[in-house]
């Protein structure tokens, strides 16, 4: 039996990784340096925590559920206990592609991230509907890399991957910077910003009189067919002469010229990365 060591199994993250790999094929020790974490994982899957140095002894995979800014460094202190020839999980490619993994060619590395369920998954389960991170019910893609080691490492990532995040749908192989570039570029630097811009103006409309529903119900009930529309979800639909004209005169008003390719280019991305790992060191 594959045997996983989960670091940071008692935190948020780590005790949804912990419920998905109950149960499967995989033997899992449980790491946790809190004492409020391995109470939530006690109570949340049952599993009581062992050392890490023993976790690490025969580990074949290890599973790093800890927050960006603390994957280099932990990767750095364990490092030198991971077994030859096992494979080390990081669940962001922020570290990875800061370059902050330590150099070791015997052990493998692999990144992997859920794109979390699409806002046009179509599912009809009531307790789909409501789960938005995924994980738990809801079904979702993923994105994976190997960043270094062997293919067939690769395949068992995925499984590991396809497990921690299940019910998984497809799983994407990509390269480090190609995750990178989904996020934080696309998906934080860009779609969270927009999201945020969309509940602002939602709340100057209240702001201004709208009463709070009717604000809520509109733009929420805009965002779903406008998105379909844009990502061609939604064929046969699409924007009004009206529509277009707005947006053609408020592109100028709300995007600087050139915003796109500035926040995609490489070294804006690295810089980002960087920062999100080790804030105090920004450029």
């Amino acid at each position: 039996m594959t045997k996983i060591a989960l670091l940071g199994a008692g935190g948020k993250m780590g005790v949804r990784l912990a419920t998905n790999l109950k149960g499967s094929r995989f033997a899992v020790d449980h790491v946790e340096v809190s004492q409020e974490g391995r109470a939530r994982l006690k109570e949340a899957v049952g599993a009581d925590c062992v050392e890490l140095a023993d976790a690490l002894a025969n580990a074949d995979v290890v599973v790093l559920a800890v927050p960006d800014r603390l994957i280099g460094r932990v990767a750095h202190d364990i490092i030198s206990d991971v077994k030859p020839g096992a494979a080390l999980i990081v669940l962001d490619a922020a570290a990875p592609h800061a370059g902050e993994l330590p150099d070791r060619a015997d052990v493998s590395y692999f990144v992997t991230h859920p794109c979390h369920p699409s806002i046009f998954g179509f599912e009809t389960d009531p307790k789909a509907q409501r789960d938005h991170f995924g994980g738990v019910h809801a079904k979702q893609a993923i994105v994976c890399a190997l960043m270094q080691g062997p293919d067939e490492h690769y395949t068992l990532c995925e499984e590991v991957a396809r497990t921690i995040y299940a019910p998984v749908i497809r799983a994407h192989r990509c390269s480090v910077e190609h995750i990178a570039i989904l996020e934080p570029a696309m998906s934080e630097t860009v779609g969270a910003t927009l999201c945020l811009a969309l509940r602002d103006a939602t709340e100057e409309a209240v702001r201004r009189g709208v009463p709070r529903e009717a604000a809520m119900d509109f733009m929420l009930g805009h965002i779903q067919i406008e998105l379909a529309i844009a990502f061609g979800v939604f064929p046969d639909g699409k924007f009004s002469d009206g529509a277009l004209h707005a947006i053609e005169q408020a592109k100028p008003m709300i995007f600087k010229e050139g915003w796109l390719e500035r926040v995609f280019e490489p070294k804006a991305i690295m810089e980002s990365v960087k920062d999100i790992c080790n804030p105090k060191q920004a450029a």
